[in-house]
């Protein structure tokens, strides 16, 4: 178990599928899984995920574990393949706890899972005239098996869970975006009974990451509303652009809520000067408590598994970069 309850040095999960790895070959997954757990040991991260090795996308944790979705030949933004409900979801057993559960027999450090949020799924799933009602009991019966799902992996040991919803910043924009299938305020309260538990061991957190950028201008009223909304352990926040915007999201943070930072671009190979980056960081502790910060690079390597963001060597590099800053903040205390 690692020995802070911040998990000072994160990552969003997903990480570049290695050369020759099949993902139906169990065997093939597992070896992947187990080089990439020594991977991160040896990059000091205080987390260790199984870099979404299985799985096709960020999404396929819950679309290939429940019944009601149907693949379509169409492909969306970000070379995502999309799906769409035609009927009210249900989990056909464990969606990713069994697989985030072996981690624990790897190593001692933290295991991380990621899902993406109910809300997520279901503005970008739901179409009218396909038998339900609407997006918001789509986006309600999803939120009941991602909440299943959550204390599931809680009670086998993983300590960090991070819920993905890259369509939240764009809603708290000081002009947003349109709100597709499901309503900011819908949106809000389907995520919000994702991650309610009644009772949560010590060191356990859950995560928000409501969005890869931040959008050009922020409405403080809509982010204090959306903090306040969604009883979130941590909030997973762009940070490697340097803009008004990202500090305005830093600085809408209720007292006390966990924030992780993404102070490195994942997008881009050329490597940020440390420097940099903490000139960015520094002015942070007049209004927020760095003790209550973690850094992590600004978003998956490889959300999409055939469409890595950066080679391994570079993906490398940024995550060495995230360990260095992180000793920058806060020393040796991981």
């Amino acid at each position: 178990m690692a020995d802070t309850f911040n998990y000072r040095i994160d990552h969003h999960g997903s990480l570049v599928r290695p050369a020759g790895l099949v993902r139906d070959d169990p065997r093939s997954v597992a070896d992947a899984v187990r080089e990439a757990v020594t991977y991160q040991r040896k990059l000091r991260c205080t987390v260790v995920t199984d870099g979404d090795f299985p799985r096709e996308d960020f999404r396929s944790a819950v679309l290939d574990g429940v019944s009601g979705f149907r693949r379509t030949g169409e492909t969306g933004p970000g070379g995502l393949v999309r799906w769409v409900a035609e009927s009210l979801p249900k989990a056909d057993g464990p969606l990713v706890a069994d697989r985030a559960a072996r981690l624990t027999e790897l190593t001692v450090i933290a295991p991380k899972a990621s899902l993406p949020s109910p809300a997520y799924l279901a503005a970008t799933t739901y179409r009218p005239g396909l038998g339900i009602s609407s997006a918001r009991e789509l986006g309600e019966a999803l939120a009941d098996i991602i909440r299943t799902e959550i204390a599931l992996l809680v009670s086998r040991g993983v300590r960090l869970i991070q819920l993905d919803n890259p369509l939240l910043l764009d809603q708290i924009a000081t002009d947003p975006a349109g709100p597709g299938a499901l309503s900011f305020e819908d949106a809000l309260a389907v995520d919000a009974a994702a991650v309610r538990l009644d009772e949560r061991p010590e060191g356990v957190r859950i995560g928000v990451a409501p969005g890869w950028a931040a959008p050009d201008a922020v409405d403080r009223a809509r982010a204090e509303r959306m903090y306040a909304a969604i009883p979130a352990d941590r909030w997973v926040l762009p940070f490697d652009q340097g803009t008004q915007a990202e500090t305005d999201l830093v600085r809408a943070l209720p007292e006390g809520r966990d924030f992780c930072l993404g102070v490195v671009d994942a997008t881009t190979p050329e490597l940020e000067d440390v420097d940099t980056v903490m000139s960015r960081i520094d002015p942070l502790e007049a209004f927020a408590d760095l003790e209550d910060g973690a850094v992590a690079p600004s978003r998956g390597f490889a959300d999409v598994a055939a469409r890595p963001l950066l080679d391994a060597e570079a993906q490398r590099g940024k995550l060495v970069l995230v360990e260095t800053v992180a000793r920058y903040c806060w020393g040796n205390e991981f």
